[in-house]
């Protein structure tokens, strides 16, 4: 073979496991633009490898990601940006591959918005082993090999993050059937400013969370159902200068975002806005508001090739 075919046979190689990769490094940093940003530096590393010497690239290109991901959380910048508040996880939308596996229901937790934010309370050694484990099912003897670490401290590691995202998750999966139900029972709530209704249909300890359509330098946060009812009362109320900045009249579309149900903010093919939604016993837990630009990239190129349903509201 030829350096040129061998060249094609590599790219190949590593192109066969860029999905689990972008997944893998999406879970770790909980940003689509980071997560294809550390897979790029990746196929960098393997364009610079002497890959004779890989025995098994799948192992080595996970290492590799891995690390970079690491690397990416310890660093100062990330440190500054994650602890000033202003840090929400980039929602993807329903079929999204970052968002594979998804076959058992810890694989589906891990990429749920939830999880996601909770894991930003774990050391980021912590979470890699959490993601590796619980996700992608690799033994403490492998996570030893990817962390240089050893098997009991890899086992140590997981028992502290499972202890931490236990205690701190919110129910379990939800039928979507009844999460729909819930979504558009709030929806017309809010529309139409019934605010007992829309503190009827959340938790007691409900929490709500925006990025001020972006313009916020630190997240907005509201901790009682009152507050919540009212702040979602006066924003889902449809005004000109909203339309304006929306840059037309929206339609409101229900989806699923990293398996949650949502509402997107829809003009023409452009996603301007997403509200998620986390469901426990029947009534709403957790309201995310998240209309930054850089945080709707990728669920915008995903809505554009998108079949919708009819949307709940046609013209908000």
């Amino acid at each position: 073979m030829d350096s040129t075919a061998t060249d094609r046979f590599d790219i190949s190689r590593f192109e066969a496991s860029r999905n689990r990769l972008a997944s893998l490094a999406y879970r770790l940093l909980g940003s689509a633009a980071d997560a294809e940003d550390a897979v790029q530096d990746a196929f960098l590393h393997w364009q610079a490898a002497d890959r004779q010497l890989i025995k098994v690239p799948e192992a080595w290109l996970t290492k590799v990601v891995t690390n970079l991901c690491l690397d990416r959380l310890r660093s100062a910048q990330a440190r500054r940006e994650r602890a000033v508040g202003a840090w929400l996880p980039e929602p993807l939308l329903d079929g999204d591959p970052m968002l594979g596996p998804a076959e058992t229901f810890e694989q589906r937790e891990s990429v749920s918005l939830a999880v996601l934010t909770l894991m930003e309370r774990l050391s980021p050694l912590e979470r890699a082993v959490y993601v590796l484990r619980e996700a992608f099912s690799y033994s403490h003897a492998e996570i030893a090999e990817i962390l240089d670490t050893t098997e009991s401290a890899s086992q140590q590691h997981l028992h502290r993050a499972r202890r931490r995202v236990t205690a701190a998750r919110r129910g379990g999966e939800v039928d979507p059937a009844s999460a729909r139900k819930i979504v558009e029972e709030f929806l017309a709530a809010a529309s139409s400013g019934r605010t007992e209704r829309l503190v009827a249909l959340l938790t007691d300890d409900a929490t709500a969370i925006s990025d001020g359509a972006g313009l916020a330098e630190k997240l907005l946060r509201y901790d009682t159902p009152r507050r919540i009812a009212a702040v979602m009362r006066a924003g889902f109320k449809p005004t000109p200068a909203k339309r304006r900045f929306a840059g037309g009249t929206p339609a409101l579309h229900y989806a699923l975002v990293n398996g949650a149900p949502a509402l997107l903010f829809v003009v023409g093919d452009q996603v301007v806005g997403a509200v998620t939604f986390d469901v426990a016993d029947g009534r709403i837990a957790t309201v995310r508001g998240i209309a930054a630009p850089s945080r709707l990239a990728r669920l915008i190129e995903a809505w554009r090739q998108h079949e919708p349903d009819t949307p709940l509201i046609a013209q908000w």
